[in-house]
């Protein structure tokens, strides 16, 4: 993927811009969850709308505390083990929550996201649904991938605190090399300025 052409990074108060938005729309439950699961957990627009609730909850079908995301939902073998971030988990218990009065235990077969009229919705839809919360909000450069690019070079600046390296980064992602995740992480101006200034 050329530099040019890649998706912008949301800032942290854009991030916040992008949830009071989809708070306001008709789905607004539904909507937070795609968004968390876009800038929390790195999931692409395909692996967010094959991503079922067998994914997200245990054996007595309580949710779990990470995401098991099986390679039939992802992009070709990149199947793989993502922790829930504690605004995503809140988020899935309103979602599970409002799921079950209306359809009952028998939910846990269902996909996570759902449309009006239909069981699933498309990698597509959730393209175009991004598109237009972008375009409502202004957003320049910013398409389905931002979140995933967000989530990628927030984890990548935040995991050696943590003992954790970029492997660590590539596993959550789900590439299969570390050279394509590398590729994701969009450089930090301000710790590139603060370091010449060390020198």
């Amino acid at each position: 993927m050329a530099l040019g052409k890649q998706a912008k990074t949301l800032s942290k108060r854009q991030v916040e811009q992008l949830l009071w938005y989809v708070s306001t729309t008709r789905n607004p439950v539904r909507n937070r969850v795609i968004v968390l699961l876009s800038v929390k957990a790195g999931l692409r627009a395909k692996e967010i709308a094959h991503l079922e609730w067998s994914m997200v909850t245990d054996a007595a079908g309580e949710l779990a505390d990470s995401i098991s995301l099986t390679d039939k939902a992802s992009k070709g073998r990149s199947g793989r083990v993502i922790p829930v971030n504690s605004l995503l988990l809140e988020a899935l218990h309103k979602l599970l929550e409002l799921r079950r009065n209306k359809a009952g235990s028998d939910v846990l077969q269902d996909r996570l996201i759902l449309s009006q009229r239909s069981k699933e919705v498309s990698p597509q839809v959730i393209v175009n649904m991004f598109c237009d919360w972008y375009r409502e909000l202004g957003f320049k450069g910013c398409s389905s991938h931002s979140g995933r690019r967000t989530f990628i070079t927030n984890m990548a600046q935040k995991i050696t605190v943590f003992q954790g390296s970029l492997r660590d980064v590539q596993t959550l992602a789900g590439h299969s090399s570390l050279g394509q995740t590398q590729r994701y992480i969009e450089p930090n101006e301000r710790a590139k300025r603060a370091a010449v200034e060390l020198i």
